[in-house]
């Protein structure tokens, strides 16, 4: 198709909707055979790892080289600090919009960004936020449209997004706009118990089922009559209970562990997960057919990273939630700079860790700004200060952040050899570096 003479670009119309061009990115490698993939309103990533959208096997390009970002403004293209840079002619560019027609070089390839069919209409929400949820930024309003068209319905929702981005928000969200809202909300995290427990936890148990068991209980899909269950993690659920869930969302009844007899339940159900769920189903370890029955309706969360413009409106709304109230002005000087630069591979929780930080130690200075959050609580005590569940996702995140970066160290930033060594796929140790932030001589 050829290039279109306007600018592709995102445009909100009055009455409340986004049309988005439909494009492709087009790479064109050393010998004519061309790469694509389409560009909509996540960000592009482009570079040598596995884990972007449009893989160069060219020692001249980064890991993660450059990234292009379709905005209001038209399609912008940005380096990522590359080693060798991206250029447009023959000027390196930091960012730069890329126009239709335009040639960017990156290493030994050429990247082009072209029209491929007909724009798309999405609904766009006029609100600025969903529940306890925050954001302006197009992406987040599209969510929001989403999400208040779902709400309102009985259907089960999957929500995927990475840790610290707000699932469990969303969720409250989702059960206070339904009409389920005077019913109860809640919450199983489908990864703290070990899976017998889970198995009781979710469906209940008669009085003998097992040792322990001196009275009847009710799963929570039970105590969730009408209302909504929220199952944090489900990608963690153990694969020999997955059937049994499915059996119960598809029939509407529960067997209780150690009956023999089944009792219909009313409650909707909320999932959510920080897993690849279509990818652990194509592994096998979730199976398809829950899959599909999850996924009614399927939202993803933007990462933080991906729509910074929306972090002084996060950082407002913490400070104002502070006792008594802060805002912008409280903060040290150059701080919300500092903010917006950052890469926040712990997302929004991080940053309102790091807002709390602030407000606690001002003293601290700019360069607190950028650590993790909480690096003295390693130790037992700072953890025992927080609910169980942000405490050992805490808990984890400190381990994985100093084993990746000690096997990396270990293999002199070989990700190839530091993966066989702790067991697992060069893909996970590419995620788990692209989560944390973490270089190949960490």
């Amino acid at each position: 198709m050829p290039d279109s003479p306007h600018r592709p670009t995102l445009t909100a119309s009055p009455d409340g909707a986004l049309e988005v061009p439909t494009l492709e990115a087009v790479v064109t490698l050393e010998g004519g055979r061309s790469l694509a993939a389409p560009l909509s309103l996540t960000p592009l990533v482009i570079g040598s790892s596995p884990e972007c959208d449009l893989t160069l096997a060219d020692a001249r390009v980064s890991r993660r080289h450059c990234e292009l970002v379709l905005t209001e403004r038209g399609v912008m293209l940005k380096d990522l600090g590359s080693k060798n840079g991206t250029l447009i002619g023959d000027v390196r560019i930091v960012e730069a919009q890329l126009a239709p027609g335009k040639t960017a070089t990156i290493g030994a390839a050429s990247l082009v960004v072209r029209e491929a069919g007909a724009p798309s209409i999405l609904p766009l929400s006029t609100s600025t936020r969903f529940g306890d949820v925050v954001g302006s930024t197009l992406p987040m309003r599209v969510l929001f449209a989403r999400l208040e068209r779902a709400a309102v319905t009985q259907e089960t929702i999957l929500v995927l997004g990475e840790s610290g981005t707000g699932k469990e928000l969303i969720a409250r969200g989702i059960h206070a706009a339904s009409p389920r809202r005077d019913g109860p909300f809640m919450v199983f995290d489908c990864g703290a118990l070990s899976p017998n427990l889970v198995e009781a936890e979710l469906f209940g148990y008669v009085r003998g089922a097992f040792t322990g068991a001196h009275a009847a209980r009710a799963g929570l899909l039970e105590q969730a009559e009408g209302g909504t269950l929220f199952l944090d993690e489900i990608g963690e659920l153990p694969l020999d209970l997955q059937p049994k869930l499915l059996r119960a969302l598809e029939s509407r009844q529960v067997r209780r562990l150690g009956s023999s007899t089944y009792k219909g339940f009313d409650a909707r159900v909320v999932a959510a997960t920080h897993r690849d769920l279509a990818g652990r189903v194509a592994e096998g370890a979730f199976r398809e057919d829950l899959y599909y029955r999850l996924a009614v309706v399927q939202v993803v969360v933007p990462p933080l990273r991906e729509r910074r413009e929306d972090i002084p409106l996060l950082v407002q709304r913490f400070l104002a939630l502070q006792t008594p109230p802060l805002s912008l002005k409280d903060l040290p000087p150059g701080a919300l700079e500092m903010l917006r630069s950052h890469h926040w591979p712990g997302n929004v929780r991080e940053l309102r860790n790091t807002v709390a930080r602030l407000v606690l130690f001002p003293d601290l200075g700019e360069q607190a700004i950028l650590k993790r959050p909480a690096r003295e609580g390693e130790g037992p005590r700072p953890l025992t200060a927080l609910p169980l569940r942000e405490a050992r996702e805490m808990a984890v995140e400190q381990f994985e952040r100093a084993y990746i970066s000690e096997k990396l160290r270990e293999h002199g930033g070989n990700v190839a050899q530091a993966a066989d060594a702790m067991g697992v796929s060069r893909q996970l140790v590419y995620r788990l570096m692209e989560r944390y932030g973490l270089q190949r001589g960490n």
